[in-house]
């Protein structure tokens, strides 16, 4: 029904369509929202549960994939470069289960590449490319985020570091003031790469090293 596709900021106006319905039209409306609502919390307090385990099972992938049903694109979706050893979805399992346990970054790591099937480029010698694809899962993550309920705080904070989780950081940027979104920022990086084929790793790494020694300079 209409009602059921309304997005969470629709509420407010919600209260004001439903004064052109019926007594009874207004109490049903109210009553679906509201279960909808309610299934969104749920939903989110599920994703929350499941993400503090340390790997996903089988039957977690499939409930991830009701909840966060944009997620199913990322499954069996090949990346075809030499940086990448697994498909979206697996690489996306492989650097959760290196995150440490903390909601935002795992949320983050669960999002990051989900605008990749959408934001791809196949260059002439069949290498695929993904420029663009962090700030399309940033906007894809913003959307899904709202529904589940979040705050407008977290949805800016992990909007961010989404869009930002393969931006090279540089040194200049980091102040005491933002200082601890950088050290999560850093560590999703860290995650990401661990994703990575691994013959590139280390190189990541060794880069990544040098800025994690610049950040404890404010420790």
């Amino acid at each position: 029904s209409f009602f059921l596709r309304l997005p969470l900021f629709s509420v407010c106006w919600l209260e004001e369509a439903v004064e052109v319905l019926t007594r009874e039209e207004r109490r049903e409306a109210k009553a679906r929202c509201q279960k909808w609502l309610d299934k969104n919390i749920q939903d989110r307090q599920k994703l929350e549960q499941i993400l503090k385990g340390e790997s996903i099972s089988e039957d977690e992938e499939k409930a991830i994939f009701e909840i966060v049903p944009e997620l199913l694109d990322e499954k069996d979706f090949p990346q075809n470069n030499p940086w990448h050893i697994y498909d979206v979805w697996n690489h996306t399992k492989k650097v959760l289960e290196n995150s440490k346990p903390d909601k935002e970054i795992k949320l983050v790591l669960l999002l990051h590449d989900i605008g990749k099937p959408h934001s791809y480029q196949d260059d002439e010698s069949g290498i695929r490319h993904f420029r663009g694809h962090s700030q399309k899962s940033a906007e894809i993550s913003e959307e899904i985020l709202k529904r589940l309920g979040y705050s407008e705080k977290e949805i800016t904070e992990i909007c961010f570091l989404i869009a930002n989780h393969d931006k090279t950081i540089e040194p200049e940027a980091i102040n005491a003031s933002n200082l601890e979104i950088y050290k999560k920022l850093l560590h999703i990086q860290y995650c990401d790469a661990s994703g990575y084929n691994p013959e590139y790793t280390q190189r990541v790494y060794d880069r990544l090293d040098e800025i994690s020694s610049y950040l404890k300079r404010y420790e």
